[in-house]
């Protein structure tokens, strides 16, 4: 008699909503979703503020010495031909096109490292997350590491402050109110609950 082996197990029931009773999908299921995209919820629904990539970063660098160098070649014509409009010109360009390149570097490598800095945060409040399709919220089955349902914007504003980028949450999430004892214990960042 040949052995039978057991079919495979059925994979669990997604949870579901204890709002509405929907299945739920975990948020980077529907974050990684192309239909997301249409009513902006993967940007609602995002882990951490969008960052610019070194190579970005490299480029934006790249650019303003062209800029930088163009100022200084129109300052040296100047120069050479004894006229002060282009010599002006072309020094408070270098010197515009310097310090605007200081600053973009500056500000996107630094939101970087605050992004990779919060990221662990962001990702023990992230990742456990479902969203309810029928009722438009978000929880965590079981509530942990947080309990109860949230908007989007409440979902955001959570996950974003408890990382450390709270500041760069956009009005509609920045005025959202997450509700007290949404997480069991203090943590993170203030003004969130």
């Amino acid at each position: 008699m040949p052995s039978q082996t057991p079919p495979p197990p059925a994979p669990p029931a997604p949870p579901v909503c204890a709002g509405c009773g929907a299945p739920t999908r975990r948020v980077a299921d529907t974050v990684a979703d192309p239909a997301s995209l249409h009513d902006d919820l993967a940007d609602r629904l995002a882990k951490a503020p969008a960052v610019a990539s070194r190579g970005t970063t490299a480029l934006h660098a790249v650019e303003g010495l062209i800029m930088a160098g163009v100022g200084i070649a129109l300052a040296q014509g100047g120069l050479a031909g004894h006229t002060t409009v282009p010599t002006v010109g072309g020094t408070l360009l270098a010197l515009i096109a310097l310090t605007g390149t200081a600053l973009v570097v500056r500000n996107e490598t630094r939101g970087r490292a605050a992004v990779t800095a919060g990221e662990p945060r962001a990702d023990a409040l992230w990742r456990p997350a479902h969203h309810c399709p029928g009722c438009a919220s978000v929880s965590c089955p079981g509530g942990e590491p947080w309990q109860g349902r949230l908007t989007p914007e409440q979902f955001r504003k959570l996950v974003w402050t408890e990382a450390g980028y709270g500041g760069e949450l956009e009005e509609r999430a920045r005025t959202a109110d997450v509700p007290p004892g949404t997480l069991p214990r203090p943590r993170g960042a203030e003004n969130h609950v």
